[in-house]
């Protein structure tokens, strides 16, 4: 078990569990869940976190095929202006490794942004906590648990 699925047990959540054998030579892990669990790269989303100018961690979910844009990040913040997180930094806070951060069940509670995309979805897939493990479940319910906002925050 992960944090993440504790969470979504304790709060009866709705949700799937789906793993797969991770490759540790895997260029990109959301990439490689997509094409493991037989899934199109619009429905599987990366959990990724940055920093503001005043050094607050957002975390910002969003499609694995496309990128972050760190300038919507920053708007849909309200913050001048977002970087990538220290890697070190984003481990400590979330309490996962990298490859594996889920937006839920994290050491802290940060803000969280989840990508538009995921709204016209019947359900999505994020990390659940450890490499090779995926979670499938609602947008509304994601947004529900890590009290996301919606934002176009994502670019293909």
């Amino acid at each position: 078990m992960t944090p993440a699925l504790d969470l979504l047990k304790k709060v009866h959540a709705e949700h799937r569990v789906h793993s797969y054998e991770h490759d540790p030579k895997a260029a990109s892990y959301g990439l490689e869940a997509a094409e493991k669990l037989g899934l199109q790269p619009g429905q599987v989303f990366k959990t990724l976190l940055a920093t503001s100018e005043k050094a607050e961690l957002l975390v910002a979910v969003v499609p694995v095929a496309g990128t972050l844009d760190l300038k919507a990040l920053a708007h849909a913040a309200g913050v001048k202006k977002c970087e990538m997180a220290d890697p070190a930094a984003a481990q400590r806070a979330t309490g996962y490794l990298l490859g594996g951060i889920s937006p839920l069940g994290q050491k802290k509670r940060l803000r969280t942004f989840i990508d538009h995309s995921a709204v016209g979805q019947g359900s999505i897939f994020v990390s659940a906590g450890r490499r090779g493990l995926e979670v499938e479940l609602a947008p509304g319910v994601l947004a529900e648990h890590t009290r996301a906002t919606f934002a176009d925050i994502g670019r293909s």
